[in-house]
């Protein structure tokens, strides 16, 4: 009866006018037989159109991993981890991190070892968070139930055509990510082409061509040939390294603190090779083998010649090599740095088959100089700069707090400071040549560079750098959280010019100093004391349209002076993993015979069942008899919509 009641209740809220009950992902359970004691149980999600899963693996301080457990009895034991698909990687803005998720549907594979022969089924649960472009839903457990007895042998669970539809889906979205790592890594090869190593080759090796072919055609021949062999040579080495890591190992390196740690060395040494102080040159036993097999001639004279051409401009495409390699990896597509080298390759190729084609070209070329070890000191600072980014990603994953935000730009802004300073002709480096007069090129260069430089430093006092929002830690992650010039001298705050005490159980919110409580009964118990209207906040610390609302609609003054003097805020975080204290444990609700175990259990419950919703952020505004004063509302970004609501709440409030 009382599971009866329940489900009527919630068929009654569904029908209601603000009902925002989302059920977005659809779970189903398999076995594959893999041999007579071991089984692949496999979990499928089916996740609905603009909704994404969260992987398992996701750094800390970030979104709600999807979670699995298992319970573990003496019929079976559990072969390593569960295992995922490949997903989409994105450096989230808001996180200040890289996070995996999955689109369309995902799948997951655990292996376990049967003891028992006469086990007949395994059980388990599975915890896991989505969200789409507006809305985040709180943790949720589905219980999972696998047969065994049942089970066929291995190789007979099938792709369906819908399921064929999705992985072209995620193809296309993945494809998006592989254009820009090759329009990245062919601007690379441009920059490569016009470093001291490269460059002075173009005249050099197409003079070669066109002197000893027969004909010109056949000067134009070799030449494409040549440009052929260095696309072969630069894919060939994308391929190894993609086979080396392997899709699995590309996935996880993102967030592993060992890769950033160890790229963030990597890359000073690529940028203070580039700035000068030494040189990264291959053994030079491996350039004279290859030139010996260049002399063969024919086609096979021809590779090595362009292997010859890599291994001598090593010192300076091997730093950008190297960087666009670890870039293309830390994307987590396994055919990235494939993807990469062509694009880097066919920039470095082209211009020999275009002047082998046209020579009179070469009169144009402008003459090697100076020049030259002005654009790779320049790739020095910019390498210089990405190192840090790695470092950063270590940081944040550890929660060290050692390279906060303000830190990171400040480093940011000494370097593209310098390297302003240097493409003026004030500062300069062991192989620069006298500088009489500054280029309009290099001064337009130094212009760009001083330019971001000042555009940086307001960050240092919490602007939000929109243009670079990518790369430094998210202004949460701060010296400063609450503002540049705050600091908490006492418990007193003021309210409507009004100093008075912080409540029991309140905090002052980050970074606006918004008086909130985290807990409903304390809140509600505040707000008939003050006689102020109550402001629930469902929310999560991992939900990403919480922070945008928190970052960009409550700062407005109209609506922060509400926030601040009008109502009384009560944030219920629905993701809290805290466990509830002894003894306040209750049963849930919404599934019969389980116990809440978390806090944010209890809050993402009280949302459901009390109106109606299951998605953050989400607003109610209520009166001292905990009634709607109007209808609660979801993501506004619209922040003149979202003042009406306030205002229309508080006006109601007040009659």
């Amino acid at each position: 009866m009382k599971k009866l009641f329940l489900v009527l209740f919630l068929i009654g809220i569904s029908i209601s006018n603000y009902a925002q009950i989302h059920n977005p992902v659809k779970w189903s359970t398999a076995v594959n037989k893999v041999s007579d004691t071991e089984y692949d149980l496999i979990i499928k999600a089916q996740i609905e159109e603009n909704w994404h899963l969260y992987s398992q693996n996701v750094p800390e301080d970030g979104p709600i991993p999807t979670n699995f457990t298992f319970e573990v009895g003496e019929d079976f034991q559990l072969v390593g981890t569960p295992s995922e698909e490949d997903g989409h990687i994105i450096d989230d803005p808001v996180f200040g991190m890289k996070i995996k998720y999955f689109e369309t549907s995902a799948t997951f594979k655990q292996r376990i070892k049967i003891i028992n022969k006469n086990a007949s089924s395994i059980v388990g649960e599975v915890e896991f968070m989505v969200c789409d472009d507006s809305n985040c839903l709180p943790p949720t457990f589905v219980d999972l139930e696998f047969s065994i007895s049942s089970t066929k042998t291995a190789g007979t669970i099938l792709t369906d055509k819908k399921t064929v539809v999705e992985k072209k889906k995620q193809s296309n979205s993945g494809s998006k990510s592989l254009l820009s790592i090759f329009i990245i890594a062919f601007f690379s090869g441009f920059a490569a082409l016009l470093t001291p190593c490269v460059f002075p080759m173009i005249p050099m090796t197409v003079s070669f061509f066109t002197k000893q072919s027969k004909s010109k055609a056949a000067g134009i021949k070799n030449a494409i040939i040549y440009g052929l062999s260095i696309v072969i040579i630069y894919v060939l080495l994308g391929s190894l390294v993609s086979a080396f890591f392997g899709a699995d190992a590309l996935n996880a390196l993102s967030t592993n603190v060992w890769f950033n740690v160890i790229f963030f060395f990597l890359l000073i040494v690529f940028a203070v090779s580039f700035l000068g102080a030494f040189e990264i040159v291959l053994p030079s036993s491996w350039g004279t083998k290859v030139d010996a097999q260049a002399d063969r001639g024919g086609f096979v004279g021809i590779f090595f010649m362009a292997l010859a051409l890599a291994i001598v401009s090593f010192s300076c495409t091997g730093p950008i090599v190297g960087t666009l390699l670890v870039q293309a990896a830390a994307g987590g597509n396994q055919v990235g740095p494939i993807v990469g080298m062509l694009g880097f390759s066919l920039a470095l190729a082209i211009p020999f088959a275009l002047f082998a084609a046209f020579p009179g070209w070469l009169n144009s070329l402008p003459k090697s100089g100076g020049w030259l070890n002005t654009v790779k000191v320049v790739l020095g600072f910019l390498e210089l700069a990405l190192a840090f980014k790695f470092l950063s990603n270590a940081d944040l994953v550890l929660q060290l707090h050692w390279l906060e935000r303000e830190v990171f730009l400040a480093i940011w802004i000494a370097i593209f400071g310098v390297l302003a300073l240097y493409l003026f002709g004030k500062i300069q480096l062991p192989h620069d040549s006298p500088l009489k007069h500054i280029s309009v090129g290099r001064l337009s260069l130094g212009l760009l560079s001083l330019t971001f430089t000042i555009y940086m430093i307001p960050g240092l006092w919490g602007a939000p750098l929109n243009l670079i929002s990518a790369f430094p830690p998210a202004q949460h992650y701060s010296e400063t959280p609450y503002g540049v010039g705050f600091t908490k001298l006492s418990n007193d705050l003021v309210i409507n010019g009004t100093q008075t005490k912080i409540p029991e159980g309140a905090h002052l919110m980050a970074p606006h100093n918004i008086l909130a409580f985290n807990d409903y009964d304390l809140g509600v118990a505040y707000a008939k004391k003050v006689n102020k209207p109550i402001m629930l906040d469902f929310t999560g610390h991992a939900c990403v349209n919480c922070r945008k609302m928190e970052q960009h609609v409550w700062p407005n003054d109209n609506i922060l002076e509400i926030l601040k003097n009008d109502v009384v805020l009560i944030s219920l975080y629905v993701d809290d993993k805290r466990a509830l204290p002894e003894g306040e444990e209750i049963e849930s609700k919404l599934r019969p015979g389980k116990k809440l175990r978390y806090i944010g259990q209890k809050w993402s419950e009280l949302q459901t069942i009390k109106f109606g919703a299951n998605a953050q952020p989400f607003y109610v505004l209520m009166n001292l008899n905990e009634e709607n004063l109007n209808e609660p509302t979801a993501y506004t970004p619209n922040v003149d919509e979202y003042h009406a609501w306030l205002k229309e709440g508080i006006s109601n409030f007040n009659k």
